[in-house]
């Protein structure tokens, strides 16, 4: 089959489409052949050399895809030849076929095409077992997402307003801020012409929101913990802004406030199987 692999750390010249040996199933695999994959910030960092993938998955980049099962393995009872499908993997998503055990296929959600399933598990799992496994958010509590108009930040919006929940969102543009307010999202503050903390306390009558999803990381620690109502949970996924800041602890102990970081990809991936279920139901 052919693959698209990293011959070198470098900038994107660096990826070519090679001929590589086709993936062995194993008795609880799949054999997916791929109809679409998605690029996600893990891959760009893969190439540049940042991102190692785990031991044992494979050396090709692409954490997720969809397309048509071709094989089974046989222990597999819940999949079929033919059926449509797309998968959370640990990398091959930039190939022709990838070998991926049962418990990271999901089924393709009505509506949803095969092409555009490519990109729905990393934004599903991630935002499922982060924000309403993890952080537990629930119907009537407020929300805020920073960049709301990144795949996470978008799906994000969606999920909360089909649940009850009220959002609030930050971007860098009155373009990104529209297409948010089209998803859903109740309150748009431009990060760039706006201190978001401000904005939260005077939308809130100075609660502050029950949740946050940050990606940002130290430059946004302590105004994110002055944004949460008491019993507030702050979820970060992502260092976009750096690791290192200072911070004051009171207000921690004073509001009862919980800070969580981001999970493991092989946890993401064992968490699958609930995430799924749960988002079925809703489905329903």
């Amino acid at each position: 089959m052919k693959a698209v692999v990293i011959t070198s750390v470098g900038d994107p010249e660096v990826l070519q489409l090679q001929q590589v040996e086709d993936p062995q199933i194993k008795d609880d695999q799949v054999l997916i052949k791929v109809a679409a994959t998605a690029v996600n910030r893990a891959d760009a960092l893969q190439r540049q050399g940042k991102h190692p993938p785990i031991k044992g998955d494979s050396e090709y980049p692409g954490l997720e895809c969809s397309g048509i099962v071709e094989a089974v393995g046989k222990d597999v009872t819940r999949w079929k030849i033919g059926d449509q499908v797309c998968a959370l993997i640990g990398g091959e998503g930039y190939a022709e076929k990838v070998a991926v055990s049962t418990g990271q296929v999901i089924p393709i959600p009505s509506g949803v095409s095969l092409k555009d399933a490519a990109s729905f598990p990393e934004v599903a799992c991630t935002v499922w077992s982060t924000i309403f496994m993890t952080s537990r958010l629930s119907s009537g509590e407020t929300f805020l997402i920073h960049g709301g108009s990144s795949g996470i930040g978008s799906f994000a919006i969606q999920m909360a307003k089909c649940l009850g929940v009220k959002v609030f969102i930050t971007a860098g543009s009155e373009e990104k801020l529209a297409a948010c307010k089209e998803l859903g999202a109740d309150v748009c503050i431009n990060y760039k012409t706006e201190d978001f903390a401000t904005r939260i306390m005077e939308e809130t009558g100075g609660k502050g929101v029950d949740v946050i999803l940050d990606n940002i990381g130290g430059p946004y620690f302590q105004r994110n913990l002055e944004s949460l109502n008491v019993d507030g949970r702050l979820f970060i996924i992502g260092f976009m802004g750096g690791t290192v800041t200072q911070v004051n602890l009171g207000c921690l102990a004073a509001r009862r406030l919980t800070v969580q970081d981001t999970r493991t990809r092989m946890l993401l991936v064992n968490q699958k199987r609930e995430i799924w279920r749960h988002s079925t139901a809703i489905r329903k």
